[in-house]
């Protein structure tokens, strides 16, 4: 057991109970931190210093990892230095000066109306007993409808849908929960499927073994009727995300509207779909203006 074995401990439950982070973080901060702990051997945490430190970011570079790793990596430590020096296990913060990579900003991929509108309906059930079918097509039409994420949609379980009021309870990053609007076509595609489900759950989807689906069950649903729709560039789940808040933009709902609905902490990570409407933009720029 290495002596920075302890501290990560203790952090990891503060981050857990305290914090409460997302199972999917806490998994990543912890996988970052035992790095960390392997490079600095058995040193003690008065001896962790900037230099060190900046050994270590030259250490994950060579690795040739992206800059979005390298900067969970320091994210990670941050939060944990943070954390030593609250608690009076360090006197000072070794890691203050360091600087994060610039990370690029990489422009989400969306589909057009037309695409989803053709995926949708490439979902068409066989028949009104076709389960699988019926289960397939709510999933998209919840996912457009709602711009859940993936880990959001298959944590839905029937006490969060209300179908009275349109609105669905999504359970978020950081476990944090959110109300979430959600359509007609989305909600009579659910109850469809729900009535001729065999097995009874209060999970809302479900796999052919009646479990709650996984998200690879969700990935796979979706990836069998991109052929049909005749889309040929890489779609995923998390596509229909993206696609929802560009159309909400493009028809003109305010950016801070977008931001609750997508469950976005900082109004800077929703901006980054303002930069998907510069066409729109460009258009009505050259219709509007009289020196365009």
């Amino acid at each position: 057991m290495r002596i920075m074995d302890k501290y990560i401990e203790k952090f990891m439950r503060y981050m857990e109970i305290e914090k409460n982070y997302s199972e999917h973080t806490l998994t990543n901060y912890k996988l970052d931190l035992k790095d960390f702990n392997k490079f600095c051997g058995e040193l003690n945490l008065e001896k962790i210093d900037y230099l060190l430190l900046r050994k270590y970011l030259a250490v994950l570079k060579e690795k040739n990892l992206g800059n979005r790793t390298v900067g969970r990596h320091l994210s990670a430590l941050r939060s944990f230095f943070r954390f030593l020096c609250r608690e009076g296990y360090l006197k000072a913060n070794p890691i203050l000066m360091l600087s994060s990579p610039r990370l690029d900003k990489h422009l989400p991929s969306f589909m057009t109306e037309e695409e989803v509108f053709k995926l949708i309906e490439s979902a068409l059930p066989k028949d009104n007993n076709d389960e699988l079918g019926l289960r397939n097509r709510a999933i998209l039409e919840t996912f457009y409808s709602s711009g859940l994420r993936i880990s959001e949609l298959v944590a839905l379980s029937l006490d969060d849908v209300d179908f009275i009021a349109g609105i669905v309870k999504a359970k978020g990053k950081g476990k944090k929960e959110r109300v979430v609007p959600i359509g007609d076509a989305a909600l009579t595609a659910i109850r469809k499927y729900l009535d001729k489900r065999k097995k009874q759950s209060n999970a809302v989807f479900l796999n052919k073994n009646g479990k709650r689906i996984s998200t690879r069950g969700v990935r796979d649903a979706v990836g069998k009727y991109l052929k049909s729709a005749g889309i040929q560039r890489g779609v995923s789940p998390h596509t229909f995300r993206h696609s929802f808040a560009t159309h909400l933009l493009n028809r003109g709902a305010d950016l801070r509207t977008v931001q609750e609905l997508l469950g976005h902490a900082n109004l800077s990570t929703t901006q980054i779909y303002t930069h998907l409407t510069t066409d729109k933009l460009k258009n009505v720029y050259d219709k509007a203006h009289p020196h365009a």
